[in-house]
């Protein structure tokens, strides 16, 4: 049980950094970051004003493999529909890593004032949708093109190899479709070179320009999904007593689901259940056959996982039979929990620290918000650390939203600190 969860941000201060010298190239870093900002933001700029959902980043895609092509890396595309790796080969032996960001927007309507705001819309499950980079995936995919950019002009120094991963719908793929880092990795983008480490990040809303965050152990929740319907007998409003009701017996589970937190799962044992949908009927005066219930399960532990699978399933056959109903229940195991690698982040906060400095490096407790780097961060060890976005006296809406902005100067920041920790690690790890 990972009962050490909701304390996971005193890990860190156990555990010795690796004995070596953080910043080592800082200044030629920040120089070529001034360097290659300019074409850089103008990409940022052109991936937020034409954002693309899951699967369907094609035009981001193109881009991208275009700039790693010029750069002189091995680029592979087409892994899990869109995605994009570059290889970077240095010149000097040393360990092989790996870099990833995400390219997928969001169906949301941007309502912001941004020069280069987006007004895209598409079809999404059949709906007419605006299409919007409201979770920072544009800031994540320009930072790696930047990043990219610095250490291809560092090549001949660098003593190992990078594999630059950008990766498709992380916000998951399409209905009916497979997508995202769990498709990557089954399609073998690890397998040759194989890295021994990797490394990502992602905006916060709110945190200040300027500003990381890290999280050692455990960082951001498992994310499954469930559907249930609840079946009961059709019959007029006005006669209740004729038919089985299945709108109250899914209030009734509702209701009860969140005694599966509050009752079932150790208080130390961070835990959330969801119900973020409840369709049914079709009139006012019809007590309807069925209800169908939609909502998300995020937990750490697989034990923990498990339990609320199986009281879920207890709670509805229980409710349904005591009401003279039925129900069926589909629970998906999505993107499992994003575990920061203790060792690895301790050996690479002192890089953070050299380039904003101490004081602005920030030391976050687990969300209970999911990210599927834990795909790759299950195959090696990984550290993920957040970046900040929010310029003093600007209006910043949360992810998800159609309010939410980052601000251009994180991305020189998230270039500068991205490109400090690779290369620190490739220093400190050569063999």
């Amino acid at each position: 049980m990972l009962k050490t969860a909701a304390f996971a941000t005193l890990l860190w201060i156990s555990l010795p950094a690796a004995a070596f010298e953080a910043g080592v190239m800082d200044a030629r870093i920040q120089e070529l970051v001034e360097q290659h900002l300019a074409t850089t933001l103008e990409f940022r700029h052109f991936v937020h004003q034409h954002p693309e959902l899951g699967n369907r980043e094609h035009e981001t895609a193109k881009r991208v493999a275009s700039h790693l092509e010029s750069l002189g890396m091995e680029v592979r595309t087409g892994i899990a529909h869109t995605g994009v790796v570059g290889i970077l080969r240095g010149g000097k032996p040393g360990p092989i890593i790996a870099v990833r960001a995400d390219m997928d927007a969001l169906p949301v309507t941007e309502d912001t004032d941004l020069a280069f705001k987006s007004t895209v819309r598409t079809t999404y499950n059949g709906q007419d949708v605006g299409v919007m980079h409201a979770c920072g995936h544009d800031v994540h995919t320009a930072v790696q093109y930047g990043v990219a950019s610095i250490l291809s002009a560092l090549a001949s120094e660098i003593p190992g190899t990078i594999l630059f991963i950008f990766q498709p719908a992380e916000e998951g793929p399409p209905e009916g479709e497979e997508g995202g880092a769990d498709l990557m990795v089954r399609e073998g983008v690890f397998d040759d070179p194989r890295p021994e480490a990797v490394f990502g990040l992602h905006t916060l809303s709110g945190m200040p320009v300027g500003d990381v965050g890290i999280t050692s152990g455990p960082a951001l929740a498992a994310v499954d999904h469930f559907r249930a319907t609840v079946k009961g007998t059709q019959t007029h409003g006005a006669a209740p007593h004729l038919g089985v009701d299945p709108i109250v017996m899914a209030s009734q589970a509702v209701m009860a689901f969140q005694t599966i937190v509050a009752r079932s799962i150790d208080p130390l044992e961070p835990a959330v259940v969801t119900v973020g949908m409840f369709h049914s009927g079709q009139r006012f005066n019809i007590i309807p056959a069925e209800v169908a219930l939609e909502g998300t399960v995020r937990t750490y532990a697989p034990e923990v996982r498990d339990l609320v699978e199986r009281r879920m399933a207890e709670i509805l056959d229980g409710v349904t039979r005591a009401g003279g109903g039925s129900y069926s229940l589909d629970y998906e195991r999505g993107t499992p929990a994003t575990i920061n690698d203790p060792e690895l982040t301790a050996q690479m906060t002192p890089s953070l620290s050299t380039v904003v400095g101490d004081d602005r490096v920030q030391h976050l407790p687990p969300t209970m918000g999911g990210e599927d780097f834990a795909y790759f961060a299950n195959e090696v060890p990984g550290f993920f650390f957040r970046l900040g976005i929010h310029k003093e006296g600007s209006v910043i809406g949360p992810h998800h939203s159609p309010t939410f902005r980052a601000d251009d100067g994180s991305v020189p920041v998230g270039m500068r600190v991205m490109s400090g920790v690779l290369i620190d690690y490739l220093i400190a790890n050569q063999k």
